[in-house]
């Protein structure tokens, strides 16, 4: 029998697109003394085959590629063009340089141009030299697509009245910044070893799925595990957050690995 491929996911980030602790605030959760309470913006490393894919790179990007001790990312896969998800591209210039080759981005043809309006010197004909080199690689809902053998699969979600995409990479498939996914969707999730969906705070919220929503659409695609990120200091503190959940599903947290086989 062949061996298992085990893929690692590592939570980057797992905050709001302020952060937490947020700036100005001074409730219990940004005081926080334990560091499963202080989120970076949601983005994740997906390891497989020797691949190294990230989703989304926000502001923080460069703080997470630090404290992970990356030295290598194939691809950054991005699910939409908010800049808490997209705002730290710039620092993709490191692995131009030790990788010798431009980035290769994965988004949506709205999103490739939003990156144009952003970071409109990137893809200058007469750039400055030292700008990130960027290839932007067009993908559509539903329509896999394969980074140096391991496939991908983009996947419809809403954000509010922004469409936004989810991935399914093997075992393991990630929606953030969603408050609505479809039937057709779903099927899509359905299988995965590991399930990530971000769970905003506890009350209603236009655009992101509440912790009592993102319980429910766990119950209905049954992972065997799931993960709850984009996570505000308004769902409180980790340490009281988690007790009350489900068995098979972790409030996420910065620097959480999980290994799907």
């Amino acid at each position: 029998m062949p061996d298992k491929v085990v893929m690692t996911l590592t939570f980057l980030g797992t905050g709001t697109s302020q952060g937490v602790p947020m700036i100005g605030c001074g409730c219990r959760v940004c005081r926080s003394a334990d560091p499963r309470d202080s989120r970076l913006r949601t983005s994740a490393l997906v390891e497989a085959n020797g691949a190294a894919l990230v989703i989304d790179a926000g502001p923080d990007f460069r703080a997470q590629m630090l404290r992970e001790r990356v030295e290598r990312v194939d691809a950054v896969l991005l699910t939409h063009e908010h800049t808490d998800h997209i705002g730290g591209l710039d620092d993709v210039r490191a692995f131009n340089y030790f990788m010798g080759c431009p980035m290769p981005v994965y988004a949506e043809e709205r999103v490739l141009h939003a990156l144009q309006g952003m970071f409109a010197y990137a893809f200058d004909k007469n750039k400055y030299p030292g700008a990130p080199e960027i290839e932007r690689i067009t993908i559509r809902a539903g329509q896999p697509f394969d980074v140096r053998g391991v496939r991908v699969t983009p996947i419809r979600a809403m954000h509010a009245q922004l469409p936004v995409l989810g991935f399914r990479v093997g075992g393991i498939a990630y929606v953030t910044d969603a408050n609505f996914v479809s039937d057709e969707s779903k099927l899509l999730l359905h299988g995965c070893s590991v399930l990530v969906v971000n769970a905003l705070r506890r009350e209603p919220h236009l655009s992101h799925f509440t912790l009592d929503e993102a319980l429910r659409l766990i119950e209905e695609v049954k992972p065997r595990h799931a993960c709850l990120t984009h996570a505000s200091h308004q769902l409180g503190l980790y340490a009281e957050v988690q007790p009350t959940l489900p068995p098979n599903v972790t409030l996420a947290y910065d620097g959480l690995k999980v290994a799907v086989e």
